[in-house]
């Protein structure tokens, strides 16, 4: 079984395969018919890793770059331009992992299949990828997540179980809607992604001509273009749909919530050195509208102790680095506060933090220092939802529960803002959630959706 290779990580893109696909899109065959063979990943950790990690993943990138594009004008200058754009955005591990995809993308899609370098890439080109990228065939779609490199006998090389794309396994079978990914049920009835059906959401096209659009800014930028070829595109594109409302915010009701705090509390009062943490992980998601990235020690920041600060009122906030490096602090509750002191009391701490205090916020279970990954995080939350959705399940309340089984980590911020938004004033949630502007803490408020849905409720379709 091969390991990971030192600065790679486990990806979000790949699926089961076997060894005859390393050569993926790297020898003549691929040449004539590139969609039927899985390409091999070019770009590694180049942004994060240093010394002798980051010559052997150079290394690496420069066999696969030069069996796959060794026809192709300008390909080493691509791939070096890709490594200074994403080496640009170093600070933020999820942003950084965002735009590698994207790129890399491009990069297969531009050497595979039409065999030239991106900076010759015109608005047609553009519009050409995003539909390949829609549409991907199928020996590009994996169906787990896998690291792009590997170590074999002290060699990076590719990881042959790779793939640029990736259909992701919904939480129930069938088609859950909070991921757009079609399901197969294995023999076990458990789901299993189905490349057949795979479509991205319009939130990953978004954010494709996002990413490509900064790319070829930072192209621009550097004089090897005259102009951006996304712009040109973007605001006509057929691939973005406009809605006429806001999509509904995705939460969890406040019955859910009941349970799955309770549930949190017995975990922690049957095993605390296990689940203390689980229930600190869970307040902190609901009562101060974290993103779970935010919770991590990464390298934008080292989330500590010493970030909850008392002011000169005695009032206390949480100062927090959250999304594009924006600090903020948010207000820490009378509740959330008496959270703190039983996590730090389960700790040994004393109640509160003293000014400076680097105890990380999150310890690691075994060993020192910080939870450094979102994964850990989401598997804590996960194993809270699914605890909680059996014992409403028990408790003949299986229809109301059905919501646990597609939420995420990203539902407790939802859900928080929500009940906040009913009391107390708007701009105090907006700060307090991070929020660019007004229009986006607006969306949680349900009173109009309320009243709309009340007035419409009684229309008669017979004796009008």
């Amino acid at each position: 079984m091969p390991s990971s290779a030192p600065g790679t990580d486990a990806g979000e893109e790949t699926r089961t395969g076997t060894a005859a696909g390393t050569a993926a899109g790297s020898g003549r065959h691929a040449r004539r018919d590139p969609r039927r063979r899985a390409p091999a990943p070019i770009l590694g950790d180049v942004a994060r890793a240093r010394g002798a990690d980051l010559r052997r993943i150079e290394d690496a990138s420069a066999r696969v770059v030069s069996a796959a594009a060794s026809d192709v004008k300008g390909a080493p200058d691509d791939y070096a331009a890709a490594v200074r754009f994403l080496r640009s955005y170093v600070g933020s591990s999820a942003t950084v992992n965002a735009y590698r995809r994207e790129v890399e993308r491009l990069l297969q899609w531009a050497w595979r299949i039409e065999r030239r370098s991106v900076f010759s890439l015109k608005r047609d080109d553009i519009e050409a990828f995003v539909r390949f990228a829609i549409d991907p065939p199928a020996a590009w779609i994996g169906r787990k997540q896998a690291p792009r490199f590997v170590t074999r006998s002290g060699e990076v090389v590719p990881n042959p179980d790779w793939r640029p794309f990736v259909a992701i396994a919904a939480k129930t079978a069938g088609n859950y809607v909070g991921n757009n990914f079609g399901n197969d049920v294995d023999a076990n009835g458990n789901p299993t992604p189905s490349r057949a059906r795979y479509r991205p959401s319009q939130a990953a096209v978004r954010s494709t001509f996002a990413v490509l659009s900064s790319f070829y800014d930072f192209l621009t930028e550097e004089g090897h273009l005259d102009i951006n070829p996304v712009a040109l595109i973007r605001q006509k594109s057929k691939f973005l749909k406009k809605e006429a409302n806001e999509a509904v915010v995705r939460r969890i009701s406040n019955l859910q919530w009941d349970y799955v705090v309770e549930t949190a509390e017995q975990l922690a009062a049957a095993d605390p050195a296990a689940h203390e943490r689980t229930l600190f992980v869970m307040n902190c998601l609901l009562a101060m509208y974290l993103r779970v990235s935010e919770l991590v020690a990464d390298e934008r920041s080292q989330p500590k102790m010493g970030d909850f600060r008392r002011d000169m009122d005695g009032a206390w906030w949480f100062h927090v680095t959250g999304k594009g490096n924006k600090d903020r602090t948010v207000a820490v509750s009378d509740a959330m506060l008496v959270a703190l002191k039983r996590y730090r009391g389960s700790l040994g701490l004393a109640p509160l933090p003293t000014p400076g205090e680097a105890t990380p916020l999150l310890a690691r279970a075994r060993g020192d220092g910080p939870v450094t990954s979102t994964r850990q995080v989401r598997r804590i939350v996960q194993d809270c939802f699914d605890r909680a959705y059996a014992r409403m399940a028990a408790d003949g309340l299986e229809d109301d529960a059905q919501d646990l089984r597609a939420a995420t980590v990203h539902w407790l911020r939802h859900t928080g803002i929500s009940e906040d938004v009913k009391t107390r004033p708007r701009e105090h949630v907006r700060d307090d959630a991070g929020h660019a502007s007004m229009a986006t803490t607006d969306r949680y408020i349900e009173s109009d959706r309320r009243e709309r849905h009340r007035s419409g409720r009684k229309k008669p379709l017979k004796d009008l």
